[in-house]
């Protein structure tokens, strides 16, 4: 990319950001004088894009939307969002699959050989949509755990997960999947050092480099990745200590459309009108139920007893801390 192609994208970037833009502050950001920068907005006029000169004791420029697509100018990693988004909406249910499938092509098309290539590695599962939550994931770190696993190399990371300690030794993992379920995304892994299968959440993930020998690829349990990174949000065999240490359940007088935008990696089940089955793990007993009530609903339903027994501890500690002290 040219020193003049790559000022240009970094103006648009600048422009898109919604508010008035003082031409003496973008040449400053730019690094350029207040010519190259008219000559700059011409350029992006010429393309299509409404630039408009804002009046004002130093003038300056705003990006209004446009009545026609322009083309599009992306940096690296708003081209791997975009691919990433247009293929998670391909792979899912619903009208807007072939559609996105075909802007996809569309967009690789046009895209430099060298960010098409990476692109092309990037490979996931969409797995059917769960609790809604989100948690921010770095492209690069993305398009190095599926280059791990395109070229079956081991996999050394950095893990931010509850109860790593810190500055601790790097993860060592046989990479197989990468799945997104619900907003979040995991890493699927056969863990050399705990010689077990294992969850890991992309977010708590960072790459260390270089990566390590080649490997000969595992069966993932039951051969479906789907069905067993399912298998581990419900805390069953697949799990194998790996996840939290309490699991339970119980039924919220919540409907599961209210539950599921606040339940994290928990899984939501309507189970009748204004009602959802909540089943969720967590650190000790007392905290699980402490979650559960956060919901500001009539709880009933729960399993096991243990989680029952943390209720009746917690409704008791509760009741002492609202009596006034010298009643």
């Amino acid at each position: 990319m040219t020193d003049a192609t790559s000022r240009l994208l970094r103006l648009l970037s600048l422009l898109q950001t919604p508010r008035d833009w003082p031409g003496a502050a973008l040449a400053e950001r730019l690094g350029v004088s207040p010519r190259t920068l008219r000559r700059d907005v011409d350029r992006l006029r010429a393309l299509g894009y409404r630039v408009r000169a804002v009046k004002g004791p130093d003038g300056g420029y705003r990006l209004d939307a446009g009545a026609e697509l322009p083309p599009l100018l992306f940096d690296d990693e708003q081209a791997v969002a975009l691919a990433v988004a247009l293929r998670t909406q391909a792979g899912a249910a619903g009208g807007l699959g072939e559609a996105a499938a075909g802007a996809l092509a569309t967009m690789r098309q046009v895209l430099p050989a060298r960010l098409r290539h990476r692109l092309d590695a990037l490979r996931f599962a969409v797995l059917p949509a769960g609790p809604a939550a989100s948690a921010a994931v770095e492209p690069a770190t993305l398009l190095a755990l599926t280059a791990a696993i395109d070229r079956r190399e081991v996999l050394r990371f950095d893990h931010a997960g509850a109860g790593a300690p810190a500055g601790g030794p790097p993860r060592r993992v046989e990479p197989h999947h990468l799945v997104t379920r619900g907003g979040l995304w995991y890493l699927v892994a056969w863990d050399l050092d705990r010689d077990d299968w294992r969850t890991f959440r992309a977010d708590r993930v960072t790459p260390r480099t270089p990566t390590g020998p080649r490997f000969a690829r595992r069966e993932v349990p039951g051969g479906d990745v789907g069905a067993f990174v399912a298998e581990r949000f419900r805390g069953g065999p697949g799990d194998a200590g790996g996840g939290w240490p309490c699991r339970g359940e119980a039924v919220l007088a919540l409907p599961a459309a209210e539950v599921a935008p606040f339940a994290g990696d928990a899984v939501v089940e309507a189970v009748g009108p204004g009602r959802s089955r909540v089943l969720a793990g967590s650190w000790s007993w007392p905290a699980l139920a402490a979650w559960l009530g956060r919901f500001d609903a009539e709880i009933e339903a729960v399993s096991p007893p243990e989680l029952s027994d943390a209720f009746a501890a917690l409704a008791a500690r509760y009741a002492r801390a609202a009596t006034p002290r010298g009643a």
